[in-house]
């Protein structure tokens, strides 16, 4: 049977050592068979052994094979729309429910770290770096309205003081929230999966779900095995293929990349960044980054629409990079990767039921670290017969992208080229 690597990141080269997790090869019965262990599926399977269920989880690659353990590694609140944009699309009494829930997802990842023990470079501390006036004026809207949910951890910052955080000169101010941080994610997974496993749950690694027989008692098959569940959770995100027609009509997959300089010593590393937090950009198609525990920087910026791997990667970002910190001009890179994400043209997550019994939360639209944990949560929270908030999400509109399969990646880019040229003139 195919087995499938890691891509070669600088996490994939840095994770923590796991034991070898088999392939399922036999029938097995469970409470509920999770499909995909990103952190949308461990989160899921983690509350749900805490509540007592029995939980099967399928990975087709390595637990972090996709954009769990791919991801610029930041903690960073609220969803890809803000709370303000769901407000105006939905009232304010269903925005009054998932606002309040916007904050939760970092909250979670380190209730995770603390009570199992993770090792995953966790560091607090996250910057919005404005480069324009206009940016300045939203991060000071962004403020008011994330204070107005409840969420206190937040410092505008003008020139000098941005400075005093992050050396570039492009910046005229920004935003810090110490409640948002860095993590190495694909250790972050590995430690959830350990987790999961601690707790009696059950992972099989390359045996991707390939057709799933639906009714009152759901059969999940792959290559040599299948999963009897009362419950399906679909997981599977940017990497979920044609298994499920329904949840692709709906999402794009996405491809960001990211570059990981060599180590570059106390000194060099700490100029950069002083207080070690994370940074991003607030443009349409931001850049960001931030120091790794050995001192690296990572970088990461750029969208191919469609999730097509570009044939250079360190040729798009690494320019990138230089603008941001033209001190690093002579440094090498030592790893360069791409990976997915899904993408929905509202920026928003979908999540829902189909039938009785195969939940889904899907589309994190490049805002997935802290989504992904609060949606294990929700979905585990409506298995137990608590709906509320799952309903919350369930219940935001969602459209087909313009032109269908064929054309949303042409029209997608033609949005994302509009916009990218607006930052760049200051409109």
């Amino acid at each position: 049977m195919a087995n499938t690597p890691y891509p070669q990141s600088y996490y994939a080269a840095s994770a923590n050592p796991v034991p070898p997790r088999p392939a399922l090869q036999e029938e097995v019965q469970t409470d509920v068979c999770v499909i995909g262990a990103g952190y949308t599926g461990l989160s899921s399977a983690l509350f749900l052994l805490e509540s007592g269920f029995k939980v099967t989880v399928l990975e087709a690659a390595k637990v972090g094979f996709g954009a769990s353990g791919r991801n610029g590694g930041q903690i960073v609140n609220s969803y890809s729309r803000d709370i303000d944009v769901i407000e105006r699309t939905v009232g304010p009494k269903q925005a009054q429910l998932l606002g309040h829930m916007a904050f939760e997802g970092g909250r979670i990842i380190r209730e995770r770290v603390a009570k199992y023990n993770i090792q995953c470079d966790l560091k607090d501390g996250g910057v919005f770096a404005a480069l324009t006036a206009k940016q300045m004026g939203h991060l000071e809207s962004q403020k008011r309205l994330w204070e107005r949910f409840g969420h206190t951890q937040l410092e505008l910052m003008d020139q000098k003081r941005i400075r005093e955080v992050v050396d570039c000169d492009q910046y005229i101010g920004g935003m810090l929230d110490m409640s948002g941080g860095h993590i190495h994610p694909l250790n972050l997974a590995l430690g959830e999966a350990a987790a999961v496993e601690s707790l009696g749950g059950k992972i099989y690694e390359q045996s991707p779900a390939i057709r799933i027989e639906r009714g009152a008692n759901p059969v999940v098959h792959t290559p040599q095995g299948k999963v009897r569940a009362k419950f399906i959770i679909v997981a599977g995100n940017a990497y979920l293929g044609g298994l499920v027609p329904e949840l692709a009509a709906k999402s794009m997959p996405c491809g960001t990349q990211v570059i990981t300089t060599e180590p570059l010593g106390e000194d060099l590393a700490r100029s950069l960044l002083p207080q070690d937090y994370c940074v991003e950009d607030c443009n349409y198609l931001l850049d960001y980054y931030r120091l790794t525990g050995d001192k690296r920087l990572i970088f990461g910026g750029g969208v191919v629409y469609g999730a097509r791997d570009p044939a250079n990667i360190e040729a798009i970002i690494r320019p990138k990079m230089l603008k941001a910190f033209p001190q690093l001009k002579d440094v090498k890179i030592d790893y360069a990767w791409t990976g997915n994400f899904l993408l929905t043209l509202s920026r928003l997550p979908q999540v829902g039921r189909l039938g009785d019994n195969i939940y889904y939360s899907q589309g994190c639209s490049g805002h997935g670290v802290t989504y992904t944990h609060l949606a294990g949560k929700v979905l585990a929270e409506a298995l137990r017969g608590q709906a509320e908030r799952f309903d919350a999400f369930a219940e935001l509109p969602h459209y087909p992208f313009p032109g269908g399969q064929l054309l949303r990646v042409p029209f997608s880019a033609l949005g994302a080229w509009y916009y990218s040229l607006r930052d760049r003139l200051g409109f």
